[in-house]
């Protein structure tokens, strides 16, 4: 399976390619992390990835155990942009 892309901080490569979010929701399915990514002024986006580049992206945004929701993460779906 092909997994979409999250960052926790602005990418530095190819910037124009990735788009901005914010954390709805984290969630497990089917063996995957789902993380529900709301842009502005937008529907919600779900993304696919892997719990290694969950685990990841959480710690690079992480401050004392707050809560991931909310946060601003940048992200590219599998297929746009590539």
């Amino acid at each position: 399976m092909n997994h979409d892309r999250i960052h926790a901080r602005r990418p530095s490569h190819h910037v124009d390619r990735w788009s901005t979010g914010r954390i709805e929701s984290i969630e497990k399915r089917d063996g995957h992390c789902v993380v529900r990514v709301r842009p502005p002024e937008k529907e919600p986006v779900e993304l696919v990835v892997t719990f290694a580049v969950r685990d990841l992206f959480l710690r690079r945004l992480e401050g004392d155990g707050e809560s991931p929701v909310g946060k601003r993460v940048w992200y590219r779906k599998r297929g746009e942009g590539s």
